[in-house]
């Protein structure tokens, strides 16, 4: 599943076909995705400009002049593409080919800056949804989400306080996006790693007893903006569904250090250890025991 880099690096693909351009037609190809389309979901799309195209976690947002957001998540292999009305779909660097069966195209922006935005989800696990802004704060797919990582409010003050006193490992504490929202099992192995934290460390480690932050918390920290910074910058990471916008492939995966390594030596310099594998709440984890404690 796509984690907060490659959710934002589509996000700034699709901002210039989408932000401050209307939504001529829309098509809805199936009557669901992973849940069914709200039933006036086309008719609440169709005349309304997208006023701006932000991210929450893992979720992509769009602003309606209505006064409407509409919610979208890829699921396990949801990629969205952007091509010219005449069919022409851009190609970059990374170009990866894509299926020339169309069936999985399910969703279809027609859009006033003469792009057509076209949603692909082959297992169907993505979503669409539209609410209304003033009622985002009670939305249940939003409410609860922790900080987002790379937001101001996130620091080691912070995640110290949501760690004090938990009794779980560190690893299940920062996958719980009501800590911190969207980091996922790749970008947690590879923070734990440049902290040099093992992921079976207590949670609660990061704080004092007075709930204050350790050193540990704000070497986390800065972990988790350097990989996520990074990633993002790389565009994401390709390792199986994941594609830009512009059918680029990210290319971060090259930059593992950890995740998907098992076997290989530790690339700590001087630590000689060797990385190793285990499944941590149903999800494997990759670490070097020698040098992450």
């Amino acid at each position: 599943m796509p984690e907060l880099p490659e959710v934002e690096t589509v996000r700034r693909g699709l901002q210039p076909a989408m932000e401050g351009s209307r939504i001529v037609k829309a098509e809805a190809r199936r009557k669901d995705l992973r849940f069914p389309f709200q039933k006036d979901f086309i008719a609440r799309l169709e005349g309304q400009t997208v006023t701006g195209l932000g991210r929450r976690a893992k979720y992509l947002m769009a602003d309606l002049t209505s006064g409407d957001v509409l919610l979208m998540h890829l699921g396990m292999s949801g990629s969205f593409r952007v091509h010219k009305e005449e069919g022409d779909a851009t190609q970059g660097q990374f170009h990866h080919p894509r299926s020339e069966d169309r069936a999985h195209d399910h969703v279809v922006f027609h859009m006033s800056s003469g792009a057509a935005v076209v949603f692909n989800d082959p297992r169907r696990f993505g979503y669409m949804k539209i609410i209304a802004r003033n009622a985002l704060e009670d939305e249940p797919l939003l409410k609860g989400l922790g900080p987002e990582p790379l937001g101001n409010e996130f620091d080691a003050a912070m995640l110290a306080r949501a760690c004090h006193n938990k009794k779980t490992s560190l690893k299940a504490a920062l996958l719980d996006q009501r800590v911190v929202a969207g980091l996922g099992n790749i970008y947690v192995c590879e923070a734990l790693f440049r902290a040099h934290l093992s992921p079976r460390r207590l949670a609660a480690t990061l704080a004092t007893g007075k709930a204050e932050p350790t050193n540990h918390s704000t070497h986390l920290v800065d972990a988790i903006h350097s990989v996520l910074n990074q990633a993002i910058k790389a565009g994401g990471s390709s390792i199986s569904d994941h594609r830009l916008t512009n059918g680029d492939l990210g290319y971060f995966q090259h930059s593992f250090q950890v995740y998907d390594r098992e076997g290989e030596p530790c690339r700590t310099r001087g630590c000689g250890g060797t990385v190793k594998r285990f499944t941590q709440n149903g999800r494997s984890t990759f670490w070097c025991p020698k040098c992450q404690k």
